[in-house]
């Protein structure tokens, strides 16, 4: 984790990709928590 974010959020950073993304604390779906894996340059696993 970089830091936190606004609200529920936490920022991280992907050195696979070299971006940042957020990432809220509590993920709600199975979507949410793919569409993270995807912003982190890693497979799709839920």
């Amino acid at each position: 984790m970089i830091r936190q974010g606004k609200g529920s959020h936490e920022i991280w950073h992907s050195p696979i990709t070299g971006r940042n993304f957020a990432v809220p604390v509590g993920i709600p779906s199975r979507h949410t928590a793919n569409a993270i894996l995807r912003q982190a340059g890693l497979p799709k696993a839920f």
